[in-house]
């Protein structure tokens, strides 16, 4: 009995050691926002189903114009505003000091005292696909303008490269821009150390 007990004690903390894996693993695939992950993809594929196939849905350039800026700016305004900030915890925007002068501000969310991050993987990875992918297209989009010689579509091209192209230099600024704090951080950590270092072997020295 004792033998029996023993074996089932093992056996129960290997049960809950993998109940912890599993846990741990669905909350890193779970998306915690489906509705700001669905927003971040609909409005930036919209316009470019809407570029691909307004010839054939209609013959009115004004009206897939239209439309395709507005799911432009729709996109523009959801990226920076919303899905950033809940999808990867990054935001950027522009602000006007007492001078009047305009500063650019680029933030990343900090890690928790525990070291967890409130964004999923699952998440991350639909913001960074989405976010590069689709500029890549309208780039794709404006050099197929350019030399098929359709100048009336190059403006909306020009368009969705600036608007999406906009949100992903802001975001890649928050990005690697964390990064530069931490490394700098770091290097001015270290030039202190080897100062002190170095001040106290010529203390020794002198002594």
């Amino acid at each position: 009995m004792l033998r029996q007990d023993s074996n089932d004690d093992i056996e129960d903390v290997s049960l809950f050691d993998a109940d912890d894996d599993v846990s741990r693993r669905s909350k890193k695939s779970k998306i915690r926002h489906p509705v700001a992950s669905f927003f971040h993809l609909f409005f930036r594929v919209s316009a470019i189903v809407v570029y691909l196939l307004c010839e054939l849905l209609t013959s009115s350039f004004i009206a897939c114009m239209v439309t395709i800026i507005l799911l432009l700016s729709c996109d523009f305004w959801a990226v920076k505003n919303v899905t950033g900030r809940l999808m990867v915890g990054l935001r950027w925007w522009n602000q006007v000091d007492d001078d009047g002068r305009s500063h650019w501000v680029f933030e990343a969310r900090k890690v928790s005292a525990q070291g967890s991050k409130t964004s999923s993987e699952a998440e991350s990875r639909i913001f960074w696909l989405g976010l590069i992918t689709c500029p890549m297209i309208w780039v794709i989009f404006a050099f197929s303008a350019l030399f098929s010689f359709k100048v009336k579509w190059l403006a909306v091209v020009v368009m969705g490269v600036v608007l999406q192209g906009a949100n992903l230099y802001g975001y890649i600024r928050c990005k690697v821009g964390s990064r530069k704090n931490l490394t700098s951080m770091a290097t001015n950590y270290l030039g202190k150390q080897f100062l002190r270092q170095t001040v106290a072997k010529e203390d020794q020295a002198a002594s």
